[in-house]
């Protein structure tokens, strides 16, 4: 069943009317299915079944402590950018030994804390990283876990701004470099070589992308003089975001993935993958109020309360989320330009887009907000961030209250 749905004429997430939640918790607000989060996952686990693996949640898509609790329930481990999200993992009841650390700035504060954490591996960008955290690690008497991340120039036909697995983009080494690094561990005396890995980019539609990258992972696993214990490769998977593209099942990507590491079979090496939006971002929808319809010369604009500081997503990557009326969708359609309070152009989560005739005060649904959400909210123009409410079953319970004006300003001070 899916997470959002229409009973009669009124949207539910499972059995919770969202108008009784936004009559509760006021708008806007994030609604997540705690259902459609564990749906995704046990499917993205199922898919992988018989190949060794491990499940590690990309914390950056939604890190709000009450999403990672029921990732944490689940068995997941995470993926991690920082450490302020190795401190929210922690919180939710994670384990540090089933974390990777990834990300290409690593600050020399950041490897200590992770390594006095003992997290499972650091996911290496660099031989300057390398070098840094090989000197962190002796100085502490430890052995850093490491995989090192490579560039396998694959083009994962994506946003640019979510590709990652080319040359030109700033993430992993070369082949060649990988190769290099993995051939010294001399120089290295407070690194474990672990493992190898890659990530080429974000919402991806097709398998072909993963299939290549695997290959050239593949390739290079078999040139390197020694016993790893793990492949990582990444996360990816796009989701439905109701524009009609074609979207890769977890079952038809576990069977690529399968057969692209076919040849690593026998040496007992076991897979990570990281996925994020693939598990969180069909749960989560944004729900909004109308303020104000107008017209112009030239265009017809419906204002919500929601605004671009909310939901960046439609300003950053001029991404497509489907929008439907809260209650009685079955009416005439017109066009218009859905937008926000705040004082830019680019604050608009749908531009020339028919929908049902929205009247003010009514509420609607910006789906497919899960991922990539709040957590990349702001507080721009001044504005508290938006409550979260996590659904499951006939009952909803606040994971994150909205922000009140004394929290906006609490760590500022008058000069």
């Amino acid at each position: 069943m899916p997470a959002f749905e229409y009973k009669g004429s009124e949207l539910y997430c499972e059995d919770v009317a969202l108008a009784a939640i936004a009559e509760a918790v006021g708008t806007p607000v994030y609604v997540y299915s705690r259902g459609e989060i564990e749906r995704a996952y046990r499917a993205f686990d199922e898919a992988l079944d018989g190949v060794p693996h491990e499940i590690c949640y990309a914390v950056k898509a939604n890190s709000t402590l009450g999403i990672l609790g029921v990732l944490v329930e689940l068995g997941a481990g995470a993926d991690i950018v920082s450490i302020g999200e190795l401190y929210r993992w922690l919180r939710a009841g994670g384990t540090a030994e089933h974390v990777v650390f990834s990300g290409v700035g690593k600050t020399e504060s950041e490897m200590r804390t992770a390594l006095e954490a003992g997290i499972g591996c650091f996911n290496v960008e660099s031989a300057e990283e390398l070098d840094a955290l090989d000197r962190i690690a002796m100085s502490m008497h430890k052995h850093a876990p490491v995989s090192i991340r490579v560039n396998p120039d694959v083009d994962p036909q994506t946003h640019p701004y979510i590709s990652t697995g080319l040359k030109q983009n700033k993430f992993g080494v070369s082949m060649a470099e990988a190769l290099e690094l993995f051939e010294r561990p001399s120089r290295h005396r407070g690194i474990d070589f672990i493992g190898i890995d890659c990530h080429i980019g974000s919402q991806l539609t097709k398998t072909s992308p993963f299939a290549d990258a695997i290959a050239r992972l593949v390739e290079l696993v078999h040139k390197i003089d020694r016993k790893l214990r793990h492949v990582d490769i990444g996360g990816g998977l796009g989701i439905d975001y109701g524009k009609g593209e074609t979207i890769v099942s977890p079952a038809e990507y576990g069977a690529a993935v399968r057969t692209a590491l076919a040849p690593l079979t026998s040496t007992g090496v076991r897979l990570v993958v990281e996925p994020g939006r693939a598990i969180v971002g069909a749960a989560g929808a944004l729900i909004s109020r109308v303020l104000y319809r107008k017209h112009n010369d030239a265009k017809h604009f419906t204002i919500v309360d929601a605004a671009m500081n909310d939901l960046l997503r439609p300003a950053l990557y001029n991404s497509h989320h489907p929008i439907l009326p809260v209650r009685h969708p079955d009416r005439p359609t017109s066009t218009t330009d859905v937008v926000g309070p705040i004082c830019e152009t680019g604050d608009f989560f749908a531009r020339d887009r028919p929908l049902p005739a929205l009247e003010a005060g009514e509420l609607v649904a910006i789906g497919a907000a899960g991922a990539y959400g709040a957590a990349m909210s702001s507080n721009y123009n001044t504005r508290p961030r938006a409550a979260e409410v996590l659904v499951n079953g006939d009952k909803f319970a606040v994971i994150r209250s909205r922000e009140t004006y004394e929290q906006l300003v609490a760590n500022e001070r008058l000069a």
